[in-house]
């Protein structure tokens, strides 16, 4: 029967059709762990070198960014390529804050007229330094998740370090996996009642190839795995409720129509119907709400949410 389509805003994201029925529910938990090891990257003291008074405020896997005219740089790294794109307004912001040893005069002017300013061999430098290190601990953040698999693949190329080559790279597709952080000046006077100037922000993306992709999917399923094994066999005298088990069904389609319509059905007729979340009941209590995907031919839920 036909299926109406959905209804897809801006700020969800496209699944490549080759990641369907993958832990993708498990991505947050990535992201928070990177945003934990970039954040402490930026306050150590070789961070604020490059970084300033900058600091990390928000990192999720979100829809590739459609801004015309960001640079994107390709680092080949042992598990794939990452591609690192800044807002120029960040890159301004850090420079200025470095060089001139204040805080920008005026940010919403550098915010209105950043293509005024001539990108210079500095801001690229800053720019490739920046790549580089955030590339390494992506990495290393990888690595640490297939660490934990009983046969973890080799690395194949490289690592992102200094001597790693940057190379200009197209922009993420459509349904191209894309982390997005969100940065903000950390400054000005707290202790007055006087309103202050907001302080300036900026934003990267980092896009990961397929290969790079795969490896994360791959690091959350072992992490998972090894949350759940780590308590160990169960034992007779543990709670019920940890060796009982239940039946969850999961309801993919509910139609209201009349009675009078569903009497006057008849062959080859359709009934229009939109797939979206799938409710997951225990004993007609709704417990959770869940996405359908499809892998290798079967229907399968994911991302499961807590029912309101």
């Amino acid at each position: 029967m036909p299926i109406n389509q959905l209804d897809r805003r801006r700020d969800h994201q496209v699944l490549d059709p080759c990641l369907l029925g993958r832990p993708v529910h498990l991505l947050p938990a990535f992201a928070a762990g990177l945003a934990e090891a970039i954040g402490a990257e930026m306050a150590s003291p070789g961070g604020r070198r490059h970084w300033g008074a900058y600091r990390l405020e928000h990192l999720a896997f979100e829809r590739a960014p459609e801004q015309p005219g960001l640079r994107w740089l390709g680092i080949s790294g042992p598990y794939g390529v990452a591609a690192v794109a800044f807002e120029r307004t960040l890159l301004l912001g850090l420079l200025e804050g470095r060089y001139a040893r204040r805080q920008p005069s005026n940010p919403a002017a550098v915010q209105q007229t950043p293509v005024a300013e001539r990108v210079t061999a500095t801001e690229e430098r800053l720019a490739v330094t920046l790549a580089q290190q955030l590339a390494s601990l992506l990495d290393a953040r990888v690595a640490d998740g297939l660490a934990r698999l009983d046969s973890p693949p080799a690395p194949v190329k490289a690592s992102a370090g200094a001597g790693a080559a940057i190379v200009p790279a197209g922009a993420p597709g459509k349904t191209g996996w894309v982390l997005r952080a969100m940065l903000r000046a950390q400054y000005g006077r707290r202790d007055t009642d006087e309103p202050t100037q907001a302080a300036p922000e900026g934003q990267i993306w980092i896009g990961l190839d397929h290969a790079l992709m795969a490896c994360v999917l791959q690091g959350v399923k072992a992490d998972r795995g090894a949350v759940r094994a780590s308590g160990g066999a169960r034992m007779p005298g543990e709670p019920l409720a940890s060796r009982l088990e239940v039946k969850l069904e999961g309801c993919l389609v509910s139609k209201e129509i009349t009675l009078g319509t569903l009497f006057g059905l008849q062959v080859g007729d359709v009934i229009p119907v939109s797939v979206g979340r799938a409710d997951v009941v225990l004993d007609n209590s709704r417990l959770f709400t869940a996405a359908v995907a499809e892998h290798k031919g079967k229907l399968c839920l994911t991302s499961f949410e807590d029912a309101e």
